[in-house]
């Protein structure tokens, strides 16, 4: 293992954004067999630091890599195109126009069933921004274009999580 490997060189996977997930679990149980601190104890506690460190590296590669969102994010970092999500925040006009409606519905959501519909609809739009992702980054290589997509997978798990909020405000 190689401390200056991507992600990806790290497991063994091509640098795309299609993943099998299968694989990518399958390669990180591998990794953390080898790295495991356990097997360096009788090389002494400094052999057992490193091993922990790669451990903790290996795992920080995984939760990135199985990710949709945060894989996308990291291969437009890779190749020069970076989300910048804290000041930039520019997006479409049609999507502006979708976080204001959806935002509508939610404030003015009554019951589960509303609240149920709206979250099918944004899971929906999530799916279709990762599909896009996949394009571009895959079939294009637009790491430009894949980051506004990655924006805006950022405000829809954001709005995710206000419609969680929301679902617990009405359940009591």
């Amino acid at each position: 293992m190689n401390l200056q490997s991507d992600d990806f060189e790290l497991f063994g996977v091509p640098r795309r954004f299609a993943q099998e997930r299968a694989t990518l679990d399958a390669r990180w149980k591998d990794l953390q067999r080898e790295a495991h601190p356990d097997r360096f104890a009788a090389q002494g506690a400094a052999a057992q630091r490193v091993a922990m460190q790669w451990s903790v590296r290996i795992n920080e590669a995984y939760q990135r890599l199985k990710d949709p969102l945060k894989r996308a994010a990291y291969l437009c970092e890779l190749h020069g195109a970076p989300i910048r999500a804290e000041d930039n925040t520019a997006m479409p006009a049609a999507f502006l126009m979708q976080q204001m409606q959806w935002r509508e519905v939610l404030e003015e959501a009554a019951s589960m069933a509303e609240l149920d519909a709206l979250d099918d609809e944004t899971q929906a739009a999530r799916g279709a921004a990762i599909a896009r992702c996949g394009e571009l980054i895959d079939a294009r290589q637009d790491y430009a274009g894949a980051a506004r997509e990655v924006r805006a997978l950022m405000f829809i798990a954001r709005f995710a999580q206000d419609i969680d909020s929301r679902r617990e405000q009405l359940g009591q």
